[in-house]
């Protein structure tokens, strides 16, 4: 199949690119390289033998994405672009807004244009908000988050599932992620973002690698056992992985479906940082600030739908994500 991967050039879209190029489908990626690099699409060709298609283009910029769609025969979008930082969110809410929900938008216009009718959907496990009871299962109430930014997945899932209803010969495949880290088993891939990171592992590895000082563990005064968050860490390999099988999926079914991507287990920051330090043989410096806006304190997947309904399930271990991550930060 002909595969439109926006962000694919980021860190979860080019290990799908990846997975999708391996599996035989032909790839294009639109990426306006706000949070990635361009040389990662040299990793993809490094590792694969391919080189994609690749637009540096915004996802919101309508008329440039009708031209990827003229000269690419597009059979199914993978949906990744968009602000991702939690954090961030909270202070630039309106920048969240306008970018995520526009890219999707237009995304979804240029697809009804072309008769484009397959959609995979980059969600987030932020949409079960700060109310439902973990493990989070599909059937809880998806319609509130403790950010912005799970805002606009939630508004977008919305968006989707209005679509589909209106389209009744269109899917959309909603991927609930958790906490995805850890590298290509290259080391050509991982998570590298423009900047002070906002995900954890890799500060942990910058850190690691003395190009920052210490790492901050954002509160531990959590009603949990060490007192910092609880996340379903999964190996992005995995979570890839779980891309190529939701578009199986889309190939043969119809109407919209929320699949969690995750582990099922949870394990604290801490936890996290311990194990890194022991999967890698070295000292990790570390301080507890105050807490951060919009984290909750616990959460992690109920996994089992990704099991009955797209026969997936998470393969790697913490141990196996913390030493691919720092591989990785090692080539850099």
């Amino acid at each position: 199949m002909n595969i439109l991967v926006t962000g694919g050039a980021g860190y979860i879209g080019s290990h799908t690119v990846v997975e999708l190029q391996k599996a035989g489908h032909m790839v294009a990626i639109v990426d306006d390289l706000s949070n990635a690099k361009a040389n990662v699409i040299d990793s993809i060709q490094q590792i694969t033998g391919i080189r994609p298609a690749f637009f540096q283009i915004d996802c919101a910029d309508k008329n440039a994405l009708r031209t990827v769609f003229e000269q690419h025969p597009v059979d199914a979008v993978i949906h990744f672009a968009g602000f991702k930082a939690v954090g961030e969110s909270v202070k630039k809410p309106l920048a969240y807004y306008r970018n995520n929900l526009d890219s999707t938008l237009t995304l979804l216009e240029v697809m009804e244009e072309f008769g484009c009718k397959k959609f995979i959907f980059s969600s987030s496990a932020t949409v079960y908000g700060p109310n439902n009871p973990y493990p989070y299962k599909e059937e809880m109430p998806a319609i509130q988050s403790s950010s912005p930014y799970g805002w606009t997945k939630v508004m977008i899932e919305r968006i989707l599932t209005d679509y589909t209803t209106a389209h009744p010969d269109f899917c959309a495949v909603l991927l609930r992620y958790f906490n995805p880290i850890g590298s290509h088993e290259s080391g050509l891939l991982g998570d590298d973002p423009n900047g002070i990171p906002n995900n954890l592992m890799p500060y942990i590895t910058r850190v690691a690698a003395g190009q920052l000082e210490k790492l901050t563990i954002f509160g531990d005064d959590y009603p949990t056992p060490d007192g910092t968050c609880l996340r379903d860490y999964l190996h992005v390999v995995d979570l890839a992985v779980g891309h190529l099988k939701a578009l199986e999926y889309a190939v043969k079914h119809l109407g919209v479906e929320a699949v969690n991507l995750g582990t099922g287990q949870g394990v604290s920051v801490l936890e996290l940082v311990h194990a890194f330090k022991q999967a890698n043989g070295i000292q990790l410096p570390y301080v507890i600030g105050p807490r951060r806006d919009g984290d909750l304190p616990a959460f992690w997947a109920d996994a089992e739908k990704a099991k009955n309904l797209l026969g997936w399930e998470a393969m790697h271990s913490i141990e196996d994500m913390c030493k691919s991550a720092w591989e990785f930060a090692k080539k850099k």
